[in-house]
């Protein structure tokens, strides 16, 4: 039997926990290595550019950008232990210095020096992004969202990618702001 101090003493932390739930913009379902380079080969990242991951998972888009396009990566990733996955696998990379997790939300960061940003968000979550991306891309900022299209953004290019063995298709939308 649970105490009222023991309650007392929980709730904070359960309440803590629910307000990331709600903070969610997705679910983590990793994209496959081969979708991650065609998204950066999409995004046209060169060595030196500055890349956001926008709900980053495992961080394996930021690794990616980071070891093989040579680009100054950084992720933002909500979840604790996908936060802490992939920021260890960085430092255990020594790409420290090269590539970077943020802990936090995507809805409260500064996208202002991204040169491009990937996505893999439900369409409400982008829907919510928009008028922050709206607000601080500089122009010529690329962005590739995986699977779900910036409603009212007209993508400059659409990659439909068939089914890579995994059992399903992919489409891949480039926008230029």
């Amino acid at each position: 039997m649970i105490t009222r101090r023991a309650l007392a003493a929980l709730l904070p932390s359960l309440a803590f926990s629910q307000v990331k739930e709600d903070k969610k913009l997705a679910p983590y379902y990793p994209t496959p290595e081969t979708i991650v380079e065609k998204m950066l080969q999409l995004g046209a990242l060169k060595a030196g550019e500055k890349m956001f991951d926008l709900g980053s998972g495992d961080g394996r888009l930021v690794i990616m950008a980071a070891e093989k396009f040579k680009a100054a990566a950084t992720g933002v990733e909500l979840d604790d232990d996908l936060y802490k996955q992939s920021s260890e696998r960085i430092k255990r990379l020594g790409l420290d210095g090269k590539a970077k997790i943020i802990h936090g939300d995507v809805l409260t960061q500064d996208y202002s020096s991204a040169d491009l940003l990937t996505v893999y968000l439900l369409p409400s979550a982008t829907e919510k992004l928009t008028p922050i991306l709206e607000k601080q891309l500089k122009k010529g900022t690329r962005i590739v969202s995986h699977d779900f299209p910036f409603k009212n953004w007209q993508p400059e290019k659409i990659e439909d990618i068939p089914d890579d063995g995994e059992g399903r298709s992919h489409s891949l939308y480039l926008y230029r702001r």
